[in-house]
Formats: C-alpha cells, sequence, structure tokens
C-alpha cells in the first residue's frame, strides 16, 4: 500500500507524537509501504510557521524525510488541474491538493481529519 500524509500526520510521525493511531503508525512503518509527503505540506507547515499560527521546532524538512524514508511527491500541473473538479466537502487548499494527489496517484491518505473521508480516497484515520 502507498501512503500520502496529511501534514499533522507528517509532524506527528517524525515526532512520534502519541496522538498517531497504532494503525497509521504501524502503516507508516511496514518496510513494504511507500510513504509519500507532499510539497503542499512543506508549503503549509512554512506558511503557517511564518505567521505564527505553527509554532515547532526548527528542522531540516529535507533531513526529516530523508531520515524517515519518507518520499516526497511534487505537486504537478495535472495535480493542481485536478483540485478544480473536487467537490467543495473541504475548502483548504492544502488538503484538496493532498486529496488530487491521492486520487491521481492511488494512494491512501492518512489523515485525522474526517471532512477528507467524504473524498474518493482509501483512508487511514488517526
Amino acid at each position: 500500500m502507498n501512503l500520502l500524509l496529511d501534514t499533522h500526520v507528517f509532524l506527528w510521525a517524525v515526532d512520534n507524537n502519541p496522538n498517531l493511531s497504532t494503525n497509521a503508525r504501524e502503516a507508516i512503518i511496514e518496510g513494504s509501504n511507500i510513504v509519500y509527503v507532499s510539497a503542499a505540506t512543506a508549503w503549509e507547515i512554512s506558511i503557517k510557521r511564518a505567521i505564527g499560527k505553527l509554532r515547532i521546532p526548527e528542522s531540516d524538512y529535507l533531513e526529516e524525510l530523508r531520515l524517515h524514508r519518507f518520499t516526497p511527491l511534487s505537486i504537478t500541473t495535472e495535480h493542481a488541474l485536478a483540485v478544480e473538479k473536487l467537490p467543495l466537502f473541504h475548502k483548504d487548499p492544502f488538503d484538496r491538493m493532498l486529496i488530487a494527489q491521492a486520487q491521481m496517484e492511488k494512494l491512501t491518505l492518512v489523515t485525522r481529519d474526517q471532512r477528507l473521508t467524504e473524498y474518493d480516497v482509501r483512508v487511514i484515520e488517526t
């Protein structure tokens, strides 16, 4: 199974946060699963840090990806265009990008956000 981590799940995974469910943690560490982290996650973290909405220790994002053996997922033009076709169950642009990427790349989204389960995408809830 190939996974795509929602931003909060990425932060919880690198911090070993107990908010991450056992089911999600096991899926992330399962060696046969490829775990993707979207460029949208880096973008969201950067914006939220800059405006003071996210207070987390400064770390090297790319180093965290490498240490945890996560695979970066770029945002393509096709991903961006697919967002327009999504129903407006959720208006957050970062989450809408993750949904589009999960659908197009056939990834299972790991999230706690219940609104994302309304989309046609496989989800592991945290």
